[in-house]
C-alpha cells in the first residue's frame, strides 16, 4: 500500500504558493509511489492537532485553480519548531500522527526557518527509523534563500513593486509643482533589499523614479539622505523613495524598530515609511505621502510574474518526483542558464546546507552610492517579473478558489500547542 505525504505552507503567504500546492497534488496524483495527499491546516500546527485536509475531496478543477489563487489555500502559520533537544516531544508527536495516518512522505513549503524544520524532522526520522522522506519546496518573498537563483514568490511581489512604483511616480510627478514633493513606499525586506531593489525596475536612472532605494545591506545615514532628498527635489522637482522595512542604522538599529518580537523571534518592525517622512517634513517642511505595500505586495495575484507562476509550481512538482525517485533530505533549486536568453531548470539543495541561511543583495547589485540598482542587477531582475498570466476574471473580479478543506477523522488523543 502506497504511503500519504503532508504538505503544508509555513510563513508569509504568497501570491503563487498555491501554484505549489498544486504541483505538489497534482504531481503526487500521476505516481502510485504517493497515495492520498494531506495537507495541513495551518501549516505544521495541522500536524501537531492532527488537523489534516483530505485533498482527495476536491474537484480536479478546484485543485488546478490553485494555480491562480494566492495566498494559503490551506492556511499558514508562523509556528517555529525548538531543537529535538528543546522539545522532543513536537517532534515525537508529528512521527506519530505521520505514523497513524500512514504517512510516508513530508513536505513542507516554506523559508529558511521551514527548511530548517523539514531538515530536522529528516535527521531525527533517519535516527530513530522512522519511514519518512522530507522534502523542502523554496517559499519566499524576500528572495533570501541560498543555492536557489530566486525564491518562488519573489518575482511577483518584485513584479508588483516595479509597476507601483512607476504609477505612483508619474502620480507625484504631475502634482509636484503644487503639492507631493516626496513620496516613500514601504516593501518588505527585513535583512535583505531584494524586494526594494525590484523597484529600480521601474525607472531607467535618468531622472525617472524611484530616486533614493533603501536597503538593509546598506548602513542608514540620516544627513546622507536628507541631503540627497534635497538634491534631488532641486534638480527634477520631486522624489520618489522605495525603502526596504530593514533598513537600519550603522549600529544595527532598525530605523523602523516597534520594540517588539514576532513568534519567529524577529524584531517587529514598526513602519519606516512614516518614520522617513517625518525626518523629511522636519528637516524640509516638503509635503510628503507615503504608503506601506504590506499584503498588498505578496497577495496581487491578478498582476503576477508567469516566471514566478511556472517556477512555483515546478518546484512543487518537482519536490514530488524527488521522492519518489528516492532522494530525502533536500529541496528543489531553481538554476539560472548561462547564456544571455533567460532559461531557467530544477536543481537541487540539501536541506542542511539551505536552513536558517540568509542570502543577501550582492554589492555589486548596489550603486556606488549606496541608493539605487547596477545594470548587473537589472539584468538579474529583469526575467523574474517577465510575462503575466492573469486569472479568470467575472463581473470585473478574478475568480479565485476557496476549497472544502474537509479534515479526516482523528486517531490520537488531542496534543496542547501553545
Amino acid at each position: 500500500m502506497a504511503k500519504n505525504a503532508f504538505y503544508a505552507q509555513s510563513g508569509g503567504v504568497t501570491a503563487v504558493i498555491n501554484a505549489s500546492a498544486c504541483g505538489v497534488i497534482q504531481a503526487a496524483k500521476r505516481t502510485r509511489a504517493i497515495g492520498k495527499v494531506f495537507a495541513g491546516k495551518n501549516g505544521i500546527i495541522g500536524a501537531l492537532k492532527e488537523e489534516l485536509i483530505d485533498t482527495s475531496k476536491e474537484s480536479a478543477k478546484d485543485i488546478a485553480a490553485l494555480k491562480y489563487t494566492p495566498s494559503g489555500a490551506f492556511g499558514s502559520c508562523r509556528y517555529k519548531l525548538k531543537s529535538v533537544e528543546d522539545n522532543r516531544a513536537e517532534y515525537e508527536r508529528i512521527l506519530e500522527v505521520f505514523k497513524a495516518h500512514n504517512i510516508g512522505y513530508f513536505f513542507y513549503n516554506g523559508g529558511g526557518d521551514s527548511q530548517d524544520t523539514a531538515n530536522k524532522l529528516a535527521q531525527l526520522s533517519q535516527a530513530t527509523g522512522a519511514d519518512l522522506t522530507c522534502i523542502g519546496i523554496p517559499k519566499t518573498v524576500d528572495n533570501d534563500l541560498p543555492l536557489t537563483d530566486c525564491c518562488p514568490g519573489f518575482g511577483s511581489v518584485a513584479k508588483y513593486v516595479a509597476i507601483s512604483t512607476l504609477e505612483a511616480g508619474l502620480d507625484v510627478a504631475s502634482m509636484a509643482e503644487s503639492s507631493t514633493k516626496v513620496f516613500v513606499l514601504e516593501v518588505m525586506g527585513r535583512h535583505a533589499g531584494w524586494i526594494a531593489a525590484a523597484g529600480g525596475l521601474a525607472g531607467n536612472g535618468r531622472g525617472q523614479p524611484p530616486h533614493i532605494i533603501l536597503f538593509p545591506e546598506i548602513e542608514f545615514d540620516r544627513k546622507a539622505f536628507l541631503r540627497k532628498v534635497k538634491e534631488t527635489v532641486n534638480k527634477v522637482g520631486y522624489c520618489v523613495v522605495v525603502a526596504s522595512e530593514g533598513a537600519r542604522y550603522k549600529d544595527g538599529r532598525f530605523v523602523a524598530d516597534a520594540g517588539m518580537k514576532d513568534a519567529f523571534g524577529h524584531t517587529q518592525l514598526g513602519g519606516v515609511a512614516p518614520t522617513l517622512v517625518d525626518m523629511i517634513k522636519d528637516s524640509h517642511g516638503y509635503k510628503c505621502h507615503w504608503s506601506v505595500a504590506d499584503y498588498l505586495q505578496r497577495a496581487a495575484r491578478h498582476i503576477a510574474s508567469a516566471t514566478d507562476v511556472e517556477q512555483a509550481y515546478a518546484v512543487g512538482q518537482a519536490a514530488v518526483e524527488f521522492a519518489a525517485a528516492g532522494k530525502n533530505a533536500v529541496m528543489p533549486t531553481i538554476v539560472r542558464g548561462k547564456k544571455s536568453k533567460y532559461t531557467w531548470s530544477i536543481g537541487e539543495a540539501p536541506l542542511s546546507k539551505v536552513a536558517n541561511v540568509e542570502r543577501m543583495m550582492p554589492r555589486s547589485y548596489i550603486s556606488k552610492d549606496g541608493y539605487g540598482i547596477t545594470a548587473k542587477a537589472r539584468s538579474y531582475l529583469q526575467p523574474l517579473i517577465s510575462g503575466e498570466d492573469h486569472p479568470v476574471y467575472k463581473d470585473g473580479m478574478p475568480q479565485y478558489v476557496r476549497l472544502k478543506n474537509l479534515l479526516v477523522k482523528k486517531k490520537l488523543k488531542a496534543f496542547n500547542v501553545d
